[in-house]
């Protein structure tokens, strides 16, 4: 069959890797010059599949109202004039409650494991490099009642079959001694030796041009104008080329879409309604000065809730979500307070081990902002539309580089009539 994926960033990627596997004939359409130049080129590394809980829950609606003044806020709703976003967060208000928590965590826990597995037969074929650390993931906490909270937490992951370690002060700098400056102020922390890290750009580049070698063609440069139909069935896609101008129509089976943020308001002229709304999400990527005191083992900071991982001789620092719509510039005032609030946490809790200077002061950070298509139960949309031969792979929020892997061999799987071997709910089945 032909089938065409809409977007190549980490999950479309993916996806049209499973879908060579399966003998499908792929076209992928990107509107950048290559994968992976849009959300999934700089985000915090974590392949965390132990680390999954939703946003909403019965302590959620209090913390956004406490957080909505402070520009340094790890979660962040700005109203907008805009009635899918008030939409979306009344559903997610509807999820703010213990029994949908658990069975959005329950539905989060068995993507992550089939999408672990199926990321390592990915590597583990292709031999591809990009930056990987199998040392697990920390969870450092400030105070005693994130503590306390991480202790429940990690009973309510363990009925789910996740192995999250409650340590110690002590125990958290054995596993990690980078934090030893920092030590003093941390009161415990959590572990879980079986996540790891890594370069999601690197990964999906390499994979793209893996893809191409076994016959997939990339259409970068093109913007995805409409889907086409004949009759009830989707039968393609209309795309442009930006650098000629010219429009064409592209024939194809299937048709994939993996357009991260922009999937629902392309869905949306078709009449298919999901909830996925862009989450403004940050990173600061500094050089490592002194690589004998810098991090092998990624961390979650709670302090911030932000992602600080290891990548070669760089350290990435990523956190705070921002819902206000498809704004991605970084030189607002509230943009540079949030980025200036990465640099200032990595100095505070890594001293001197990289350059987090400004440009003003020497220094040459690279921040970054993505857009993470976010849903109001932070789990994924993953399946068939109501329409023939219209698939959908969106919605990872901050898990796509988690559930990357697993997303695309389970849709590729469904879309060649095969059951996959996991217990998450599909959409559409």
């Amino acid at each position: 069959m032909k089938t065409l994926v809409l977007g190549a960033g980490v999950i479309g990627v993916c996806t049209a890797w499973h879908l060579l596997e399966l003998g499908h004939e792929v076209t992928v359409v990107e509107r950048q010059s290559g994968a992976a130049l849009e959300t999934s080129l700089a985000n915090g590394g974590q392949i965390s599949v132990s680390y999954c809980e939703p946003w909403a829950s019965r302590e959620a609606p209090m913390k956004l109202l406490k957080w909505m003044f402070r520009s340094d806020a790890p979660l962040l709703f700005r109203p907008q004039l805009d009635w899918h976003q008030w939409a979306w967060g009344l559903q997610f208000l509807a999820q703010c409650n213990d029994a949908a928590f658990e069975r959005n965590v329950k539905q989060l826990v068995a993507l992550g494991a089939y999408s672990h597995a199926a990321l390592k037969q990915i590597i583990s074929s292709t031999g591809i490099e990009f930056e990987r650390l199998e040392k697990g993931i920390a969870h450092i906490f400030t105070e005693d009642a994130a503590v306390e909270s991480a202790i429940k937490a990690s009973g309510l992951m363990a009925r789910f079959g996740v192995d999250r370690r409650v340590v110690s002060r002590h125990e958290l700098l054995e596993i990690e001694p980078a934090y030893a400056q920092f030590g003093s102020q941390i009161k415990g922390g959590t572990f879980t030796p079986s996540d790891e890290s890594g370069d999601a750009k690197r990964f999906t580049q390499a994979l793209a041009a893996r893809c191409a070698e076994r016959g997939a063609v990339f259409l970068y440069h093109h913007d995805v104008e409409e889907l086409q139909s004949a009759g009830a069935k989707t039968d393609g896609a209309k795309v442009t080329d930006r650098l000629s101008g010219i429009s064409r129509h592209l024939k194809a089976d299937n048709v994939v879409v993996a357009l991260g943020s922009y999937t629902s308001p392309i869905l949306r002229r078709h009449g298919i309604n999901l909830a996925i709304y862009p989450g403004k999400g940050y990173s600061a990527t500094f050089r490592i000065l002194r690589p004998e005191l810098a991090p092998s083992v990624s961390v979650i900071d709670d302090g911030v809730k932000c992602a600080i991982t290891r990548l070669g001789d760089q350290l990435r620092v990523a956190g705070t979500i921002q819902l206000s719509g498809f704004d991605l510039s970084l030189d607002s005032p509230l943009a540079r307070a949030r980025c200036q609030m990465l640099a200032e946490r990595t100095e505070l809790l890594l001293p001197g081990v990289c350059d987090t200077r400004s440009e003003q002061n020497g220094g040459n950070p690279q921040f970054w902002t993505g857009l993470r298509p976010s849903t109001p139960t932070n789990v994924p949309y993953i399946g068939r539309t109501r329409v023939a031969g219209l698939w959908v792979n969106a919605g990872h929020g901050t898990l796509g580089w988690t559930h990357a892997a697993g997303s695309g061999k389970a849709l590729a799987e469904l879309i060649s009539g095969k059951k996959p071997e996991t217990s998450f709910g599909f959409f559409g089945y």
